[in-house]
């Protein structure tokens, strides 16, 4: 009788009937899309910026409105591989100390409404992507591709070392090249740039790993959470670094003295910038560990900052002297591939 008077008090009836808001219920869903990760689509700005250098005339207010839709189709479809990534990352998440509280591990987000945010969010950005120009378009699936062959079995790529790191920062020349096609359709930018910027993008992932593995600090508790923690560890994942930092800096000297030789001068800030990255993968709680949270290393974005108006102003500057002191002769061959 007690029980029955407890379940219809008022009090017990109010409680029963709190439910979340509307709004409350639907910020998982956009958690899970982690527009917070955006901030990646920076390396856009490269290609758009390389794009403008190459054609001059194209830079206009014109041009403004195709970039914006550009950025926009790119967020999009980058939040749909985040969708599927949650949502198969899911079993294992929930054995990493952190990441067990994020929305789908901890209870919040219906699986079913998880999957068709995932496919609406795929559809709308190619959608959008399609409106820009063909390359462009071709450029956004290669980005949704490559979220399905690192996330979904039985490739997984994210499962495999090594091929898990390669695979996810292949979406850094994509960037690239949707920066790119958002300002100009009839030509291909140069190979040996998209290689070194794959290469870099490798060493900032290889150092996330490192920092994850260094977070955790027990290796069973690692391989439960990532399958490639198996084969990792610290040593392998430090070597691996430096071989992504001398792939980058080999094309990246191939693309200098094939197309702008007064780039040169910029690699002693660029050996600086990775050098200065890998001191901050070695902290406790690295910022490495969370790329979107690296905003937070404000000497890393000054350095950063330093780094970008070198080369724009490298970029724009001609010093005949260099080419003497290197005996290198000027290329006579347009550095694009044309469509």
């Amino acid at each position: 009788m007690s029980e029955l008077t407890t379940i219809d008090s008022p009090s017990a009836a109010k409680a029963g009937d709190a439910r979340p808001s509307l709004p409350a219920r639907l910020i998982p869903y956009a958690m899970i899309a982690r527009p917070d990760h955006w901030i990646k689509n920076v390396f856009m700005g490269l290609g758009v910026l390389l794009a403008c250098f190459y054609h001059p005339n194209l830079l206009s207010i014109a041009s403004i409105g195709p970039i914006v839709l550009a950025v926009i189709a790119t967020c999009i479809i980058a939040s749909s591989n985040y969708v599927i990534n949650e949502v198969l990352d899911a079993p294992t998440d929930r054995s990493h100390p952190v990441k067990k509280n994020r929305p789908i591990p901890s209870g919040k987000v219906l699986l079913p409404v998880a999957y068709a945010e995932w496919i609406v969010l795929g559809i709308v950005g190619l959608s959008l992507a399609s409106l820009v120009n063909v390359p462009f378009f071709f450029s956004a699936l290669s980005l949704l591709v490559m979220g399905l062959i690192y996330n979904i079995p039985p490739v997984r790529a994210k499962d495999h070392a090594y091929v898990d790191v390669l695979t996810e920062s292949v979406n850094n020349p994509i960037r690239l090249l949707l920066g790119w096609f958002a300002v100009t359709r009839s030509e291909f930018p140069p190979v040996s740039l998209l290689i070194s910027y794959w290469m870099i993008g490798a060493f900032f992932m290889a150092a996330k790993r490192f920092s994850e593995y260094r977070a955790i600090g027990d290796p069973a508790v690692a391989a439960a959470y990532r399958n490639s923690f198996r084969y990792y560890d610290e040593q392998k994942l430090l070597v691996s670094m430096f071989f992504y930092t001398t792939c980058f800096a080999l094309f990246l000297g191939v693309f200098i003295v094939r197309y702008h030789l007064e780039l040169i001068l910029i690699f002693p800030l660029f050996a600086g910038f990775v050098c200065y990255y890998l001191n901050i993968a070695f902290k406790d709680d690295s910022a490495t560990a969370s790329p979107e949270k690296l905003y937070q290393e404000r000497g890393l974005m000054t350095y950063l900052v330093i780094c970008l108006a070198a080369f724009v102003l490298l970029m724009l500057i001609q010093i005949p002297f260099l080419y003497q002191l290197f005996n290198v002769q000027p290329s006579s061959v347009s550095p694009l591939w044309k469509f």
